[in-house]
């Protein structure tokens, strides 16, 4: 339902997670039965939760933990980790940085070029665990690089963009044809962001087996207040969840996954995401605050070490615990920073659900 922004605009409400609630059931169950488990394409998962590819989450050692766990952890083919053969140094200095210095000397960091020898030492390390292996590229560096980041033996290619769309215009350089890229390529991609049913839908004919809902960095992100962009992320899976079954029935039968990605900080988030129809969720702060962490505490995205027009920062969030107790407690916090999976558990459990495409059918309400 569109409302009057003014006599010559209409705009439709949009409801962040903040504005929802999940509503119990007639039928309860205990936490213990519950599955959390997801498959996309050929790789099973016990645990809906993919790290973001962001240096102050994912270095490989984080990312074989967490594939250890049963989540994905996806490493940013375009961050320290591929740039320099040592990036320690630097994540500490990155975590001394005043807030006023931080965005010129993330600037200065991330001008090093990225090596193509070291995306292939990054992903081989993860490979050589015995974990599925992720890497993420901008769109704008998957043709320079994709070749070398499938011969490294990717199990999983993520573009992901502030803003992706299977329609990009360009009068200077030949844009990345999705369609043809995907069709061409040996290994499932996961694609976005995006926003709107029709967008989603766009980039589902791309032959993608995931979409990622939303434009990232929740925590980190100034894209509304440096483009005016955003879409209220309750409203954005909904949109792209209606979007997977509309193209469910235009294709006859292929199935989509939607991954919420952004503005999801806190356990309950995680539940109302899959709520609103999420397969899974993308998530970068929660694991930023594990004390393994490469940031430390730290926490920053792509967006914040732009050349030109940073639409991100380094924010501070501190550490609360070890990575397995972020994702399986226990909790010695109240405010859904740690043990993750065992709220979701739990709301699964007390809305009488088993299964993570069941909860999706949960009911909701405003307020």
């Amino acid at each position: 339902m569109s409302i009057d922004i003014g006599m010559a605009k209409r705009g439709r409400q949009g409801y962040h997670f903040d504005d929802i609630a999940i509503v119990p059931s007639r039928r309860t169950r205990d936490p213990e039965e519950v599955s959390t488990a997801w498959q996309i394409d050929a790789y099973r998962f016990e645990l809906p939760l993919i790290a973001a590819p962001m240096d102050s989450v994912m270095s490989p050692e984080t990312a074989i933990a967490l594939g250890r766990f049963g989540g994905l952890g996806v490493l940013d083919l375009e961050g320290l980790w591929t740039r320099y053969d040592d990036p320690q140094p630097l994540l500490d200095e990155i975590a001394r940085l005043e807030g006023a210095q931080a965005t010129r000397r993330l600037q200065e960091i991330y001008a090093e070029p990225i090596k193509a020898e070291l995306i292939t030492e990054r992903l081989r390390q993860v490979r050589d665990a015995g974990v599925t292996v992720a890497g993420a590229l901008s769109p704008q560096r998957t043709k320079q690089f994709a070749d070398t980041v499938v011969a490294a033996g990717v199990d999983l290619f993520v573009i992901r963009g502030t803003t992706v769309s299977a329609e990009h215009v360009s009068g200077q350089t030949e844009p990345l044809n999705l369609k043809e890229f995907i069709y061409e390529l040996d290994v499932p991609v996961i694609v976005g962001g995006c926003a709107t049913h029709q967008a989603a839908l766009h980039l589902m004919r791309t032959g993608a087996a995931g979409v990622l809902v939303g434009f990232g960095g929740g925590a980190t992100h100034t894209t509304r207040s440096v483009l005016g962009v955003a879409v209220p992320m309750a409203s954005a899976v909904s949109d792209v969840a209606a979007a997977r079954r509309d193209y469910l029935d235009e294709s006859g039968g292929r199935y989509v996954h939607v991954i919420a990605d952004g503005s999801i900080g806190r356990s309950g988030d995680i539940a109302k995401a899959i709520a609103c129809g999420a397969d899974a969720v993308m998530i970068g702060s929660p694991f930023a605050r594990a004390t393994e962490s490469p940031g430390k505490g730290f926490h920053w995205g792509a967006e914040a070490w732009h050349s030109v027009l940073p639409r991100g920062e380094r924010v501070d969030v501190g550490t609360v615990g070890s990575l397995e107790q972020v994702l399986f407690g226990p909790s010695s916090v109240p405010d859904g920073t740690m043990n993750l999976v065992g709220a979701l558990r739990r709301s699964m459990a007390t809305t009488g659900y088993s299964e993570l495409k069941e909860f999706q059918r949960v009911e909701i309400v405003l307020g």
